[in-house]
This record gives structure tokens, C-alpha cells and sequence, in this order.
């Protein structure tokens, strides 16, 4: 068994799948006691790092450390890392003190230290008096449970999850949410969580690491990532849908302005160094390279597109459709040049009213095209 280790390095890891290169060059250092999220679409390499970090895949290229310890070439039971998967794989014969305590009957660990931490991970997550129960007669939820206590009761270096909510429904994501934060603070192990949902990875990560591509392309914390994405891409992933093409009016300091379809709008270049003594994360540059009349986007949220009495500075567009959110409206809507936008109304707008949205220049962000 491993010891507990100060810090997990990746180093340049890569992995091919033939002539497709899946990661590259990724380099990572994960601290002891962090919760960090692998965050992004679909093929964009997550779930191979974890994978390679668990020994299920090998690397083609670059090393995995355990401070100065090499662990790439060791087998993944060699690493005594804890692993829940998206699909559970729970064994549908045995009940949930044998599938909880299996991991601990291939270590051959002692019948009482066993069964006393069995009983200790059932109770972390909370399943007493579901032991003798199989898989089939529990919840998704509770077998999503039954999984993290058999990755959790070998007492790992690190656990690592891959979309372990991805099953589940809202409801139950929520509430999974919360225990797997609780089950992690308490234990203060370290994690790394695989997810292609943003609100899951602002609500639970200390750090969020955003993916494409097989490659890294922002660190930071959440509010980092929030506020200030390095680039379009990560910017669109992490809930700016809106992407409003312009070019540079003006520029003073971080704060500038874009001319588009006939409107003055302003926002703020995220690339700009932050304010003294703040943090910009891991990966963001440290100049905008918004040049005067260079051609450019500004992004915003759609809570931060809003309807707009008509003015000369905000932008004209015909509705599509509307959808009822409960406390709003989430519109639909087509400018002139194309260019589709979602918006926040307090009511329902008819299709083909044509109406005017303003973005808020406080929470928009200008990037070079």
C-alpha cells in the first residue's frame, strides 16, 4: 500500500490511440487533501487521464509521480488507489457488505479489521440497515453509495471519480453532490472527479482543470474559472453561450468597447493581469491582445442578456421562442447578421417580436476573434 503522499505530479503524460493523440502532453500537480474536477466535453481526454492515473490505461509518453516516487510503471492494484465508476460495476450476487468489503478480501485483511471498516465506510455513507440488501433491490442512489464505500474502505491515497452522478436524476445529483463533499472533508482524502457538468464542478472542486482537446486548457479555482475564462472556448463551456461578434472601439485598462451590428456595447478583457494580490489560475495569459478595430467577440451569460428599452447601445433581434424557468423567462433569438442569443425575460415573448437586449458590461467578456 501506498503511503500518503504530499502531492500527485503528472508530468507531460500522453496517451495515443493509434494515430489519434487522446492526451498531450498534459502536466498537473495535484496537492494532498484537494478536491479537484476534470472538467470538459465529451472526448476531450478526462476520463483517459483518470484512467491512466488509475493504471487502467498505460501512458505512450511522460511519467505519473507520487512526490518523488514514479508510479506509471506499477500495476494499478500496486498503486492502492480507490476508483467509483460512472456504471457503479457493483457484483449483482453479492450484498452490500461483500461488495463493500471485497477490495479489503483481496488484500487478505484480517476477518475483525475488515469487518469493523465495513461497517465504519456503510456508515460514512450512510446505508445501515441496507447490508444484506443486493444491488437490485437499491436505488441508483444508493448503490452509488455502496460504490464510493468500497473505494473508500481500503483507506486509498486517492480516490478517483469517474461522472459518478451521470446516472442518477436532478434530485439525486443533488443530494450525491453534497455527500460526496461531506464523505471528503471528513476523510480529508484527496480526490480527483471527472465531469462534463459545470455546476457540478463549481459546486464541488477546490481546483477545476478544463479540458479539450486531450489538453489542458485552464487551471484555477472556481471563482477563477467563473469570472475569468483564458479563452472563448472555456468561456463558452462555462456558461457564456452568448458569443456577439464586433470589433474593438476602444480600449482603457481592461474595460472595452465593441461596435456590433450597429450597437456600442462594453465588457471587460478577462486576459488582463488581475488586481493586486489576486490569483489569474494557472494557464490564462497575461495580455489581451485587443487591438484597436480588431476584430473580436464579446460573450455573456444568458441571465446577463436581459430585454431592453430600444436604445441606440443594445441589440435588435427577432424572438424564436421562450421557455418558462419558473421565477423567468429563458428566450430564444436571431439577430439580422444570424447570430442566435439566449436571454433572460421576466415574461414570455410572442415569436417574431422584434425586441431589444442589452448585455450587462460588468459580467461580459471581450476576446480577440
Amino acid at each position: 500500500m501506498i503511503p500518503p503522499f504530499r502531492e500527485l505530479r503528472l508530468d507531460r503524460l500522453s496517451r495515443d490511440f493509434g494515430q489519434l493523440a487522446a492526451l498531450k502532453d498534459v502536466s498537473l500537480t495535484v496537492r494532498r487533501g484537494e478536491f479537484v474536477a476534470l472538467l470538459g466535453p465529451s472526448g476531450c481526454g478526462k476520463s483517459t487521464t483518470l484512467n491512466c492515473i488509475a493504471g487502467l490505461l498505460p501512458a505512450t509518453g511522460g511519467a505519473i509521480w507520487l512526490d518523488d516516487r514514479r508510479i506509471d510503471t506499477l500495476r494499478p492494484e500496486q498503486r492502492g488507489f480507490g476508483m467509483v465508476f460512472q456504471n457503479y460495476a457493483l457484483f449483482p450476487h453479492m450484498d452490500v457488505r461483500r461488495n463493500v468489503g471485497f477490495g479489503l478480501m483481496m488484500r487478505r485483511t484480517a476477518k475483525a479489521e475488515a469487518a469493523r471498516r465495513v461497517s465504519d465506510a456503510i456508515a460514512l455513507v450512510r446505508l445501515q440497515g441496507q447490508e444484506h440488501k443486493l444491488p437490485g433491490q437499491l436505488s441508483g442512489g444508493q448503490q452509488q453509495r455502496v460504490a464510493i464505500a468500497r473505494a473508500i474502505v481500503v483507506e486509498p491515497a486517492l480516490v478517483l471519480m469517474d461522472e459518478p452522478l451521470s446516472n442518477l436524476d436532478a434530485k439525486l445529483r443533488l443530494e450525491m453532490r453534497a455527500e460526496i463533499r461531506r464523505i471528503h472533508g471528513q476523510l480529508g482524502a484527496t480526490t480527483i472527479y471527472v465531469t462534463h457538468d459545470q455546476e457540478e464542478a463549481l459546486a464541488l472542486a477546490d481546483r477545476i482543470v478544463v479540458m479539450q482537446d486531450g489538453a489542458i486548457r485552464q487551471v484555477g479555482t472556481p471563482a477563477e474559472l467563473y469570472a475569468n475564462p483564458a479563452d472563448r472556448q472555456t468561456a463558452q463551456f462555462m456558461g457564456f453561450r452568448n458569443a456577439i461578434a464586433g470589433h474593438v472601439d476602444s480600449v482603457q485598462g481592461n474595460q472595452v468597447e465593441v461596435t456590433s451590428n450597429g450597437a456600442r456595447l462594453a465588457g471587460r478583457s478577462p486576459l488582463l493581469p488581475p488586481p493586486q494580490g489576486e490569483s489569474r489560475g494557472e494557464g490564462t495569459p497575461a495580455s489581451s491582445n485587443l487591438e484597436l478595430g480588431a476584430p473580436c467577440h464579446l460573450l455573456t451569460r444568458p441571465d446577463d442578456l436581459v430585454l431592453h428599452d430600444e436604445a441606440p447601445d443594445a441589440l435588435q433581434a427577432t424572438t424564436l421562442t421562450t421557455e418558462f424557468r419558473g421565477d423567468a423567462h429563458t428566450g430564444f433569438a436571431r439577430m439580422d447578421d444570424g447570430t442566435e442569443l439566449v436571454f433572460t425575460a421576466p415574461h414570455a415573448v410572442p415569436p417574431g417580436t422584434r425586441i431589444h437586449l442589452a448585455p450587462n458590461p460588468a459580467r461580459s467578456l471581450v476576446y480577440p476573434q
